[in-house]
């Protein structure tokens, strides 16, 4: 069967988008994607105006303002792009609801330091009338996204049961130490997420962490394992694994993002690319049904990173097109987030927390 993984584009591509921010995210994913689509970033503004210069020469922004306020009152500026630390995120949301000029923003996950905050900026959002969305970009992974086809079709059967096993040593952000968390909002945001894209809501989330070894600042949350239930008895599992065992310190590493979902008539299998050696690895996914003499493996080029950050944009510039609500939107991420934030609480006092707990406490 054809797997169609590829984002739909808006029929405009030229949109005038200004970026917050000039890290990694911005230079090697971001600006690399939007040129490879054919959008249209005008201007960049970010700590400093020396990297954010190297970024627009990089990348031929023509723009470069020296200050993030001086870029939200950029008359010429309909999106709004924001690729800083969490911390920063809902102070930027509100300056641009505030100032109420650009039509759309295109969020960082997660989006704020908890579901409190994300839920304030998507009530400024919609107060402005600006459409929010969030960057949750691994609902992009090719992988990932022929893993929804399979089961919107029907393909594999009703699913019993789904995991996600990260063996993976980010690189973690100076910020983090700041904030003193590690995995469950950097790195298992995306797992939940991708939980929630492919089966929905679940009833509740039971979670244990423990500190990572490696990193030497304060932390609770390194090594991550939780379970989601569903209602119909689906069980989706993850582990983020930070530590890997000693694969830093000379030990052989065995490092990999690996899915599975099990279904009544077959399983798929997907292995994401991002942590592999170069890092624009294209994931792959093999899948089964009943009756087949073997794996079918459908191949394509492109990988998360960068090529997923077409997606999430184009999803934003669609929906500003249409009316339609993003396919990442803000209200959706709520979702997301209080998830994130059951997880925390369920570590802490040890017992299942109900979806609904945060959501309506």
């Amino acid at each position: 069967m054809k797997l169609d993984i590829a984002p739909q584009l808006p029929d405009r591509l030229d949109y005038r988008i200004g970026i917050i921010g000039s890290g990694f995210i911005v230079d090697d994913c971001h600006l690399v994607a939007y040129r490879k689509a054919g959008f249209n970033p005008v201007a960049i503004a970010s700590r400093t105006r020396q990297r954010a210069g190297k970024v627009a020469a990089r990348h031929g922004i023509g723009r470069v303002h020296d200050t993030v306020a001086q870029l939200l009152d950029d008359p010429e500026i309909e999106v709004l792009d924001i690729a800083v630390p969490p911390n920063a995120q809902l102070g930027l949301i509100r300056a641009a609801c505030e100032r109420g000029k650009v039509k759309g923003i295109l969020a960082q996950k997660p989006l704020g330091m908890n579901y409190a905050e994300a839920r304030e900026a998507v009530a400024r959002c919609d107060d402005a009338g600006i459409v929010l969305s969030v960057n949750q970009n691994m609902r992009y992974d090719q992988s990932v996204r022929a893993g929804k086809i399979l089961l919107d079709q029907d393909v594999i059967g009703t699913p019993v049961l789904a995991t996600i096993d990260m063996r993976g040593i980010p690189h973690w952000m100076p910020w983090q130490r700041d904030l003193g968390w590690v995995t469950l909002r950097i790195m298992s945001i995306h797992h939940l997420d991708c939980f929630r894209y492919w089966f929905g809501d679940p009833e509740g989330v039971y979670c244990s962490v423990r500190p990572d070894p490696r990193t030497k600042f304060p932390h609770t949350d390194g090594i991550c394992a939780y379970l989601l239930t569903y209602p119909d008895g689906l069980h989706c599992s993850g582990l983020d694994d930070t530590w890997t065992g000693p694969a830093r310190e000379g030990c052989p590493g065995d490092i990999r993002i690996e899915w599975r979902i099990e279904g009544l008539n077959g399983l798929a299998i997907g292995n994401i690319g991002w942590c592999q050696d170069p890092y624009t690895t294209p994931s792959s996914i093999r899948y089964a049904r009943i009756g087949d003499d073997d794996f079918h493996r459908p191949e394509w080029q492109e990988s998360w990173f960068p090529d997923a950050f077409v997606g999430t944009m184009a999803q934003l510039l669609r929906a500003l097109e249409t009316g339609a609500e993003p396919e990442i939107g803000g209200a959706d991420n709520l979702k997301t987030m209080a998830l994130v934030d059951a997880t925390y609480r369920s570590a802490q006092e040890r017992r299942q927390v109900r979806l609904e707990e945060i959501l309506n406490p």
